[in-house]
This record gives structure tokens, sequence and C-alpha cells, in this order.
């Protein structure tokens, strides 16, 4: 009985060791595409100023705010999910789940 337990003890620690990784990868991806809409909201700003400088003319002071509101928003998101990864980096190296987990051997 005592194999089995051990067994089952290594198992539920590699399923709990495979939905961190899994979380982790998840939280990565969401950073990623937070980033992607945040330099598509800076680009979007810079081709707005381009294209008024361009055209001899000034951005309107409340377009200017809402291109650079949108711009900060989304690198917000964005410094969330990286706040989020390094938390869950930190858990990782202090619980110990990808080394065993503190189990005797």
């Amino acid at each position: 009985m005592a194999l089995w337990d051990r067994v089952k003890s290594e198992l539920d620690r590699a399923g709990r060791a495979a939905q961190h990784a899994f979380d982790e990868g998840r939280l990565r991806l969401d950073m990623l595409r937070a980033r992607r809409v945040a330099d598509a909201a800076a680009q979007k700003l810079g081709y707005a100023v381009f294209r008024a400088k361009r055209e001899a003319r000034d951005i309107t002071a409340e377009e200017m705010t809402a291109m650079m509101r949108a711009v900060e928003a989304a690198e917000a998101e964005a410094d969330r999910y990286r706040t989020l990864i390094n938390e869950a980096a930190a858990r990782r190296r202090t619980s110990g789940w990808l080394d065993g987990g503190g189990a005797k051997r």
C-alpha cells in the first residue's frame, strides 16, 4: 500500500506542476496579446501625429487624449500580466513544485 500511496503522491505532484506551467503559459500569452494591443494603440497615435503634421494641422486635444489613454490602458494591462507572471515565478521558486515539492527521497 505504501508504494501505491507514493505513486499517487508523485502523480498528484506532477499534475500540480503541469497545471502551474499551463497557467503561467496562459499568462504569458495574455501578456503578449496585451502588448500587441498597446503596440497597435501606439502605432495609431504615431500615424495620427504623422498625418496631422503632413497635412499641416494639429490634432485636437480630445483625439490626443483618447489615443494616449488607449496606449496607457493597454500598457497597464500588459504590466499587470507581467506582475502576475513574476508572482507565479516567485511562487514556483519558493514552493519547489518543479524540483519535487520538498518530497523526501
